[in-house]
């Protein structure tokens, strides 16, 4: 039998496809645990990196490294 290996596609709040570098946009402000700092709505994160879970993507955002966010609060800039 052969390995098919089903490719996940990671989209983000309104259905569109991201990919490893692209730029997001965020929808909603959001509070950044342990940094003690609010991401506001309209910011942008550029060349985000997907995860392994189709429901997050690693970012930098405002001097934060390694931010983890689901893609149900960005949409694709």
């Amino acid at each position: 039998m052969e390995d098919i290996e089903e490719e996940i596609e990671t989209r983000d709040a309104y259905g569109t496809q991201l990919m490893d570098g692209d730029t997001v946009v965020l929808i909603k402000d959001l509070k950044v645990k342990g940094a003690g700092q609010t991401l506001k709505k309209g910011s942008k994160a550029k060349n985000i990196r997907l995860t392994d879970n189709p429901e997050e993507i690693e970012v930098q955002a405002e001097g934060i490294r390694g931010l983890v966010l689901r893609t149900e609060f960005v949409k694709k800039a």
